[in-house]
């Protein structure tokens, strides 16, 4: 059993009181960025045991009265596909999301601003389709050597040229799926525009991680560190911190390095107009109250490490699909190594390649591949699986998984032999399969159907929502059935990445 280590409550007071501040702060208007994600942070929720991964949106809805939302997205990221890895969608599917996540809290939507806008068919297509649900979407240019060019970007050829989004609320939210989504410049466009009008703004940043009053190696900053290999982030002291008051605090490297620039593009901002609360340092920036919801920093510590080993993982699969590169896992392998893990440390990881090994003795695999799948239980049990004619390894482990949870016997069978064996002849006959054993999403389908007629099997699926927050291990790669169907059950999966086929091609 998970301890608790963070109290929401405690959070929620501390950092609403601050953004009140940041508000009277701006004197009119304040633009406030969103690090991290708005809903479902399943980071922070990993990173921090009893974290609600909502909590932002709670946050919102006290300041429904006097606050509104703007949504940013690059057009890069959505001609290309990028896809954001908790859920496994597009950048597109993920905006999607988040404006019915935001609709469903009863948070109002001012505009959806697409950044760095280029003519694409995604892209466009994003636009038709937010604009029908009634959200006016703005395009905001590319601005030649951003964010170099000051006297070009503080000009009527660069912010000037951004369409200016008309707000009511003295707090805009400014966010997006994801970072490098281009909150930072629509928020100071919005200034620029602001300050020519004689209006009165300012910006702050609500951050989350890395937690700036907490040590730099401290394992939650650490884990900051490993969730964004990808982009190079280094948790660091803060210099203009210090120098400005003496006091030691953990930023990272994309801030301060481009603190000169933004801060020389703010000042620039406020010098057409009304003067605001001027930053000194990128810590002065964000709006970061985590560590006062830290109530058992022990706990957050273990829960940290283990989260280095889940992205170390997540980077090395990523990586063998070439969809990272070499330096990216060599991050989260100095990361793990700076904190003394080893990808056994991870309980699950042995037991899964014991059972892989236990399928190759017994001669289990489809073409000579022996898959293993290890899942904790919420007591700490861990129970396995292994490959068969019948089931992928995920989906005996989940099998075992819920007997053990409902009390059940091993010899008590939650389907019956002849309709598994049905559902594999469907798939190897008529469907053309090449995996024919039941991968997890079958397996949860035949579970349904089962349990109308099959008391264990109704006991079993009772069982399912006790699996959410559950580590499991795969030896294998997971084949999209498997995969969605984890993710659907919220169990965290990690993988050695071992292939199933010889084939590059499943079907």
């Amino acid at each position: 059993m998970h301890r608790v280590g963070f109290d929401n409550e405690k959070y929620l007071a501390e950092q609403t009181r601050a953004i009140l501040e940041r508000v009277e702060e701006a004197r009119g208007k304040l633009y406030l960025e969103f690090g991290g994600k708005l809903t479902s942070d399943l980071h922070a929720a990993r990173v921090l045991p009893g974290y609600d991964p909502d909590v932002k949106m709670r946050l919102l809805q006290g300041l429904r009265d006097r606050a509104e939302v703007i949504f940013c997205v690059r057009a890069a990221d959505i001609e290309q596909g990028r896809v954001r890895g908790d859920f496994g969608i597009t950048w597109d599917l993920a905006t999607l999301k988040a404006l019915d996540d935001l609709r469903d809290w009863d948070l109002p939507v001012t505009a959806l601003v697409v950044t760095r806008y280029q003519p694409g068919r995604a892209t466009d297509r994003l636009i038709w389709q937010v604009e029908g649900k009634g959200i006016r979407c703005y395009k905001h240019v590319d601005i030649p050597d951003y964010p170099n060019d000051v006297d070009r970007i503080v000009s009527d050829d660069g912010y000037g040229r951004n369409e200016y989004i008309e707000t009511q609320a003295p707090l805009v939210v400014v966010t997006g799926p994801g970072p490098g989504s281009g909150k930072l410049s629509t928020c100071l466009s919005q200034m620029y525009h602001d300050h020519r009008r004689g209006l009165s703004s300012g910006y702050a940043k609500f951050e989350t991680f890395p937690i700036w009053n907490l040590p730099v190696d401290h394992p939650v900053n650490m884990a900051y560190e490993a969730a964004t290999a990808d982009l190079g982030d280094i948790v660091m002291i803060d210099p203009f911190h210090l120098q400005a008051y003496g006091v030691t605090a953990a930023n990272y490297n994309r801030d301060i390095q481009a603190f000169p620039i933004l801060k020389t593009i703010i000042d620039r901002i406020l010098g057409t107009g009304g003067q605001t609360f001027a930053p000194r340092s990128p810590t002065d920036m964000g709006v970061n109250r985590a560590a006062a919801g830290i109530i058992d920093d022990a706990a957050v510590c273990e829960a940290s490490r283990q989260e280095v080993i889940r992205r170390y993982f997540r980077h090395f699969w990523e990586y063998k699909r070439g969809l990272c590169s070499r330096q990216v896992l060599e991050r989260a392998e100095m990361i793990m190594a700076r904190l003394g893990l080893q990808p056994t440390d991870r309980s699950v990881v042995q037991p899964a390649r014991d059972a892989a090994e236990r399928a190759r003795q017994v001669g289990a695999g489809n073409e000579g591949f022996f898959c293993g799948a290890a899942l904790e239980l919420p007591d700490g049990t861990i129970v396995t699986g292994k490959n068969s004619p019948l089931f992928h390894s995920a989906s005996a482990c989940i099998i075992n998984g819920i007997k053990r949870l409902a009390g059940l016997p091993d010899n008590i069978h939650l389907l019956p032999t002849s309709v598994v064996e049905s559902v594999t002849e469907l798939k190897r006959t008529y469907l053309d399969s090449n995996s024919p054993s039941l991968n997890v999403q079958e397996l949860l389908v035949a579970l349904g159907i089962s349990a109308a007629t099959n008391p264990a099997a109704a006991a079993g699926v009772e069982m399912l929502p006790r699996l959410r927050g559950c580590d499991m291990h795969l030896t294998h790669v997971p084949g999209p059935g498997d995969e969605v169907g984890l993710r659907k059950l919220g169990i965290l999966f990690t993988t050695d990445a071992n292939p199933t086929s010889r084939g590059y091609f499943l079907r």
